[in-house]
């Protein structure tokens, strides 16, 4: 929606300040509050994490933020770093320019959407589909699956190497 409200450039940086200060404020709250509870459910399923996170945190947190969070729910995503004990502001950066792509290509395609409408004389899904505004970022989309898969094999694969 920001896309399509602000346009891509934007969009993108109020989108991904706002998505990543929201993320640090849970993992600021739950921390404060909920860290025991969030260590006892979450630790021993990670484990195996700790010591590469503690190595270079900032690093394997982007790498994190940047595959999509490995499929794991956004909520827990953000409570995860708990039993990392992460830097605050490496938990701000890495999760900044690990959301930055994925927000990018979403905004490319709210703003190639609204500048078809402007030019469009009546609606066709194909001609909108073939529009470069809008396959370029569903290419770049495409491509980011694909570097979230290595991603997680070369970097998140440490109990099968």
């Amino acid at each position: 929606v920001s896309g399509i409200l602000f346009g891509k450039w934007v969009g993108t940086i109020a989108t991904t300040i706002s998505i990543s200060l929201g993320a640090l404020f849970l993992y600021i709250f739950a921390g404060l509050f909920f860290s025991e509870l969030v260590q006892k459910i979450l630790k021993e399923k990670f484990l195996k994490y700790i010591d590469l996170f503690q190595k270079n945190e900032f690093n394997y947190f982007f790498a994190f933020r940047l595959s999509g969070g490995l499929g794991i729910p956004f909520f827990l995503q953000n409570l995860l770093p708990i039993i990392f004990k992460m830097k605050k502001r490496n938990y701000f950066f890495a999760s900044f320019f690990g959301f930055l792509p994925h927000v990018f290509i979403w905004n490319t395609v709210g703003d190639g959407l609204n500048k078809y409408i402007e030019k469009a004389e009546s609606f066709s899904l194909l001609k909108l589909i073939l529009s470069p505004e809008i396959y370029t970022p569903i290419s770049m989309f495409v491509v980011l699956i694909l570097l979230s898969l290595i991603i997680k094999k070369k970097f998140f694969n440490v109990g099968n190497k």
